[in-house]
């Protein structure tokens, strides 16, 4: 008797076979750099190069060897951190220290991917290591001794909602769950919270729900959050009533939960951070898929106060994607383009300031990206963390490749990188949501 996983994988084989549609590792190699003209302030706008059926390339999740790690910059060294954990997708760094994690799936969204296509692209995604069951929880890592790996590992707070972003303002912690901020009482140097916290404000969630991932940060001043909402599908094709306060940053005032939209348009932002020397708010946000292998390319931007950045209805400022209907003239002239384009499918998800890193030149000014990799994309690119500098406020020149090696030379995933923080002593935390690991990248003399 043939049971129903081995059924569904013989017809999404089928499926795959007479669609065209490439198996995850097909190319049998690891990720290419994003072309040139994909990459940095003034992108060239590939043309449209839509294929009769879908690009489809992951690399399978395999996990890290014994003593395996990524390969460095000149200058760099990179050790784990923390490994054994469950998914682990975000960090957040405490003054005093101590590291929290969180470990974390997507939640249940029984609307999301349906249909034939929608079956074969939640299997996909399991064979990346997507498919884990999540923790659902917080967990806090702490090095004891300052020797840069964690020695005790407990949970913060435990049955959430899919969390994802956290901040802590004062006594006040918050995490963003899938569907709401919630807010927790904390005191420095305490390793759990037992309290069940208050919800601060909903957000926008539901039973599609495809783009789940909520990330917060407070203002410089405490007085607000701004939180990112991913939007409820690729190009707007269950209809704009789905996408009510989503493909949206909000600014959440702190005191009384109230909120509004800050800027729209944007498809799936995800890091946000402040950068030294100026006082903008920026992101890394996930462009739309299926047009092309150079089209559309993700990108890093300054998020500016009531700003339209496009989506659905036009891409990197007012190129027009066809595909949306009806049109909005409208908001198409309205349309701001980004900032700087980090190539087409990257997957950009990590965010964060270099700061105080203890990382040496180049990486003193500028922003840490992590970049979870492509799956619309043959050869695949991203799978790495990227530097872009930054000049006077403003991104200028090309990344810089940080961490690589996450993929190996069949194509298969060791790890994937995704949110990224600097800890107390200026070094690069990268959490590895495939390889279960925390990687902590330092300068040669650390």
């Amino acid at each position: 008797m043939t049971t129903f996983p081995k059924l569904a994988l013989a017809l999404a084989g089928a499926f795959i076979a007479h669609s065209g549609m490439a198996l995850p590792g097909d190319a049998n190699s690891g990720p290419v750099p994003s072309p040139a003209g994909t990459v940095g302030p003034h992108p060239t706008i590939a043309p449209v190069d839509k294929p009769l059926v879908t690009t489809v390339q992951i690399a399978p999740a395999k996990g890290w060897p014994a003593g395996g790690k990524p390969a460095v910059a000149a200058g760099v060294a990179v050790n784990p951190f923390a490994a054994g954990l469950n998914h682990p997708r975000w960090i957040y760094v405490l003054p005093n220290g101590d590291v929290l994690v969180a470990e974390t799936n997507a939640p249940p969204k029984p609307d999301d991917s349906k249909g034939v296509k929608g079956k074969v692209m939640k299997m996909v995604q399991k064979r990346a290591g997507a498919g884990a069951p999540t923790g659902n929880r917080i967990m806090l890592l702490r090095d004891t001794d300052g020797d840069g790996v964690a020695e005790t590992k407990t949970v913060f707070i435990d049955n959430l909602n899919s969390p994802f972003g956290m901040a802590l303002v004062g006594s006040d912690f918050y995490v963003a769950d899938s569907d709401a901020i919630l807010r927790f009482p904390y005191a420095a140097g305490q390793t759990s919270i037992s309290d069940k916290g208050t919800k601060l404000t909903d957000l926008p969630a539901g039973t599609i729900n495809h783009h789940w991932t909520k990330n917060i940060i407070a203002s410089p001043d405490g007085s607000k959050l701004y939180a990112t909402v991913g939007s409820n599908s690729n190009a707007g094709e269950n209809g704009m009533a789905a996408e009510e306060g989503r493909a949206a940053i909000w600014e959440v005032d702190r005191a009384t939960g109230q909120k509004h939209l800050f800027a729209t348009g944007l498809r799936n932002p995800n890091g946000m951070a402040w950068v030294p020397g100026s006082s903008d708010l920026w992101t890394v946000a996930n462009e739309r898929d299926e047009l092309g292998n150079d089209l559309v390319p993700d990108y890093l931007t300054w998020v500016r106060k009531d700003a339209f950045y496009g989506w659905p209805y036009s891409y990197y400022g007012q190129h027009v994607d066809d595909r949306v209907k009806p049109t909005r003239g409208d908001l198409v002239a309205k349309a701001v383009p980004p900032d700087y384009a980090l190539g087409a499918h990257v997957a950009a998800l990590g965010l964060v300031a270099a700061g105080k890193t203890s990382l040496p030149a180049p990486f003193a000014n500028g922003v840490f990206i992590g970049e979870h990799g492509s799956w619309n994309r043959k050869p695949p690119v991203g799978y790495k963390v990227v530097f872009v500098p930054f000049a006077d406020g403003k991104p200028d020149g090309q990344p810089v490749d940080v961490l690589t090696g996450f993929v190996n030379d069949k194509g298969e995933a060791y790890g994937r990188p995704v949110g990224v923080a600097i800890d107390a002593k200026g070094a690069l935390l990268v959490a590895d949501d495939v390889g279960n690991v925390i990687w902590r990248a330092v300068g040669p003399s650390h």
